[in-house]
């Protein structure tokens, strides 16, 4: 058959439409805000052999590796699966997860008796069981410490749920309320999802219809390899530095040594630190997709985000080190962190080859989260994402001021103030963007912004502060890095606690004050448009002394 590009282009757009049905219904359904409010989940689309077929909703470092969790439902229920199955799981070793607190919802979709593929959602929980509220357990050693571990599940048969699996899901969180609607809205996105895709299917005779997905998978692998190829044959590097491994001040490299041959990307991490005891260690999936999210971040928005652009993309990540750890190695924190270092060091190889489209750093994590009790006995977990850091820059386009975690490329929304002065007791009385934060150049990194919230009652606070101590938004093209981050508290009681990097602490009404990390500059600060420099002058984003000094603006 004819390679028909326009066909596979408008296949690619009704699929991805389907992913972001799934993803509007999953955030009006859904009953925790880290749903409803921040869109901490995402929608993707596979073929029958788990191949993705578009990534279009929500947050790359979720999508990318999702190939590695339907493989698993297949390896372990091929000859049993029927419709009306949906399955569950999340354990990163086992069950090719992200990440445990990482809930991938899979269901199949037959056409005609024949399995056409798969919808799925991955959803970070609110809680999951384990040593600290909130998922996140700074504290622990080994992956038992971070709550119920899932293998494949098939949690829905013919159709009916089964009473003994949703039951010993919700005896494993603290919050067993909001996990009961959480999963009824995944199984509504994937019912969304199976009805959308059914009816595209039964568009096609199973031989056109396979032939479809060959082509816009085609389409994506020539669309990317169209761009490598502008990149000179060669080696590159990269690298990216972590000053913490959870427990001790010490330095936590990943290594990315870049090989571009034949309009292939070999990505070799051969040479990154060795597994360590905090769980910022990356499993297998959460590496490929913090790769596949590096690369197609750094090349134009045309190229399709399916599995045939992965087909130019190859990795190598020993085992027992930090990007593919060893059991039972915690690893809670790595859709953020070590993901950050992965993707840090795989654009500044990508940079060193395409200078012109390098991308200078973002800010690292300065937050925390928070977890209480309500009057009546309830309990809450809260995501301080209001104290998100400043973006990297880039040619043409200052970095975003605050945006996220590098992870979600903006694919997850700051929440509402409003809402969660509602939803907590807590009071939030500044987020503003910071002054001299940004790293300085021709286009600057983002802001930042400084954060304060009263909160009322005795909370366990899981403390994040990977960019409070090291500046980590790296300039490129001679723009500067951002200012660091900064966390301080001021208990109720006027005394003083020392704040720990990572770590868990209960702590009674306090008020918490964080300056999130700044995102680097691309340029020459020089070199920048002096009306852009008065501007963030008169906004406050600059002192006069920075956009003299810096900046080199004249204040005559």
């Amino acid at each position: 058959m004819t390679f028909d590009a326009i066909g596979a282009a408008l296949l690619q757009k009704k699929l991805d439409q389907i992913a972001r049905q799934m993803g509007w219904v999953m955030s009006r359904t859904a009953r925790s805000p880290i749903f409803s409010e921040s869109h901490d989940f995402s929608c993707f689309i596979t073929d029958n052999l788990g191949r993705l077929l578009s990534v279009a909703d929500g947050v790359p470092i979720h999508t990318g590796g999702g190939t590695f969790a339907v493989e698993a439902v297949i390896r372990d229920f091929a000859e049993e699966m029927a419709e009306g199955d949906v399955f569950l799981l999340s354990d990163p070793y086992e069950a090719g997860g992200n990440h445990l607190p990482d809930w991938t919802m899979i269901r199949p979709v037959f056409d005609r008796s024949a399995l056409r593929g798969f919808v799925c959602n991955r959803a970070h929980q609110s809680d999951i069981g384990g040593g600290a509220a909130g998922t996140y357990n700074a504290e622990a050693r080994e992956i038992f410490h971070e709550g119920i571990r899932l293998p494949v599940l098939r949690l829905v048969v013919d159709g009916k749920i089964r009473p003994d699996l949703w039951r010993l899901l919700l005896l494993n969180t603290r919050y067993p309320e909001l996990m009961d609607g959480d999963l009824r809205a995944m199984l509504g996105s994937t019912v969304i999802g199976h009805d959308k895709f059914s009816i595209l299917c039964s568009e096609y005779d199973s031989l056109k219809l396979d032939q479809a997905f060959a082509d816009i998978m085609d389409l994506a692998e020539r669309q990317l390899k169209s761009e490598i190829m502008m990149i000179e044959e060669g080696q590159y590097a990269g690298s990216d530095v972590s000053d913490n491994d959870v427990f001790s001040n010490t330095e936590v490299e990943v290594l990315c040594n870049l090989k571009v041959e034949n309009g292939i990307l070999l990505f070799d991490f051969s040479g990154s630190s060795a597994q360590i005891d905090g769980f910022k260690n990356s499993s297998l999936a959460n590496t490929h997709s913090a790769v596949y999210m590096a690369v197609l971040s750094f090349f134009p928005a045309q190229v399709s985000r399916n599995h045939g652009a992965f087909r130019n993309i190859e990795i190598i990540a020993p085992e027992g080190t930090v990007v593919n750890a060893r059991p039972p190695a915690p690893m809670t924190m790595n859709t953020v962190h070590p993901t950050s270092e992965i993707v840090h060091a795989c654009w500044k190889a990508l940079g060193e080859a395409l200078p012109m489209r390098a991308c200078a750093g973002w800010g690292k994590t300065s937050h925390c989260v928070s977890a209480g009790k309500r009057e009546g006995g309830s309990r809450y977990v809260m995501y301080h994402w209001h104290a998100s850091a400043g973006g990297g820059a880039v040619d043409g386009r200052d970095g975003f001021n605050t945006i996220g975690q590098l992870c979600t490329l903006g694919g997850m929304p700051i929440p509402n103030v409003e809402v969660y002065e509602q939803l907590y007791p807590v009071k939030i009385s500044k987020q503003e963007f910071r002054k001299d934060a940004a790293g300085p150049g021709k286009y600057r990194g983002g802001a930042g912004v400084d954060y304060v919230v009263e909160i009322f009652e005795e909370a366990e606070y899981s403390f994040r502060g990977e960019g409070i101590r090291t500046p980590t938004g790296f300039g490129v093209n001679g723009g500067n890095s951002g200012a660091s981050g900064h966390l301080n508290i001021a208990l109720s009681t006027g005394q003083v606690e020392e704040i720990p990097q990572y770590g868990v602490r209960t702590l009674g009404p306090l008020t918490l004050e964080i300056s999130s990390a700044g995102g680097g500059g691309f340029g020459d600060p020089k070199d920048r448009c002096r009306d852009l420099v008065r501007r963030d002058l008169a906004d406050g984003l600059i002192s006069t002394s920075a956009a003299r000094d810096i900046y080199g603006l004249s204040m005559e």
